[in-house]
């Protein structure tokens, strides 16, 4: 692979990194990387060992991962702040690469009695738009007003 690919090859990852939680496909991917899509997933894949797409799936179940241990949301609204359009798709997903269910994984963090912000908070503080009109937050605003939050903020809150 020739070396000046590299650096749009980190540029599509970094797009991926930021913007997770938004539908991306590989023709979009493959225009900020200035290639076309079937360059893009054969340069990626040698570079990083997994296509695109992958990558934003691990990069989106990661996401959950951090959601499901520090915030009090249900799977599906965790599903849908990490960008993914169907909650069986989401749970498949999670499950193949975690290897447990995203309740299974909440509640074996929920046990060890790690602390939560409770999801009612986030929505008071603005975090969510309650219209239901709007897109949905970037679960990076959610995940920045997590680490936001001191460790002694208080346990897991049941709504």
């Amino acid at each position: 692979m020739a070396a000046d690919l590299v650096p749009h090859l980190r540029r599509t990852r970094d797009h991926i990194d930021r913007h997770y939680e938004l539908p991306l496909d590989l023709d979009q991917l493959a225009r900020i990387a200035g290639v076309s899509k079937f360059h893009l997933v054969r340069s990626f894949a040698a570079t990083y060992g997994e296509t695109p797409i992958r990558y934003l799936t691990r990069r989106r179940i990661e996401r959950a991962q951090d959601l499901l241990r520090a915030v009090n949301l249900t799977i599906t609204e965790v599903c849908v702040l990490v960008g993914f359009s169907s909650l069986g798709s989401f749970s498949w997903r999670f499950a193949q690469l975690v290897g447990q269910s995203p309740t299974a994984y909440r509640d074996q963090w929920a046990a060890r009695g790690g602390p939560h912000v409770p999801g009612c908070y986030l929505f008071m503080r603005g975090v969510f738009d309650l219209r239901g009109t709007a897109t949905p937050p970037a679960a990076s605003q959610i995940a920045q007003f997590v680490r936001s939050v001191p460790e002694s903020a208080g346990r897991t809150v049941e709504t």
